[in-house]
């Protein structure tokens, strides 16, 4: 007989707010996000003035085994650095080969992904919409809101991980800023390619 790694849970979010009771989120305010903005110098100087929240998450601790699914909410907070939105730092995942869905609670937004050969995509947040971020691709929560957060829910497999680290070397190949018509994506000049 196989034993669960985890017991049957009930987790509370907040509809409205994408807030749980139960845990601490992971928290990054500007000054954590400066050097992923396309404008670091201006990032430092509005965080230095105010240092706003720019987004937090909730992690539900589930182990990280491939049998068992990782689930929380993510809230990106609106506001911009220039004309580039407020995002989450964005990640792969460790095992490549992972994928991992969003569903929009509230706000509106994007998520940009791009694979390691460069195939870029986003896709439109808005409520009661779901992303599918296909395994291999990069991904970043961007609020386009001028007013409201955009609060997602999101589930991947539990062993997938979190690659950080090629994102804050690499950066993405595009940035989503405010246009004259809306939101546009745009070539990053920061963008690093392979050595």
């Amino acid at each position: 007989m196989t034993t669960t790694t985890v017991p049957a849970t009930s987790t509370n979010f907040d509809l409205r707010t994408g807030l749980n009771d139960q845990r601490q989120p992971l928290r990054r305010r500007i000054s954590d996000m400066a050097a992923m903005f396309s404008d670091e110098a201006a990032a430092r100087s509005k965080a230095a003035v105010n240092d706003e929240l720019m987004y937090e998450f909730y992690d539900m601790d589930v182990p990280p085994t491939s049998g068992d699914i990782a689930y929380g909410t993510s809230i990106v907070y609106p506001g911009r650095i220039g004309d580039e939105y407020y995002m989450t730092k964005g990640h792969f995942h460790e095992v490549l080969d992972t994928g991992e869905i969003y569903f929009c609670l509230s706000g509106e937004g994007y998520m940009l992904m791009e694979n390691p050969e460069g195939d870029v995509q986003w896709e439109r947040f808005v409520p009661g919409q779901g992303v599918y971020v296909p395994r291999r691709y990069a991904h970043r929560s961007i609020n386009t809101s001028d007013s409201e957060p955009l609060i997602t829910f999101f589930a991947f497999p539990g062993h997938a991980g979190h690659d950080y680290g090629t994102i804050e070397e690499k950066g993405f190949r595009k940035l989503c800023v405010a246009g004259a018509s809306g939101p546009e994506f745009v070539d990053n000049p920061k963008w690093k390619a392979e050595a």
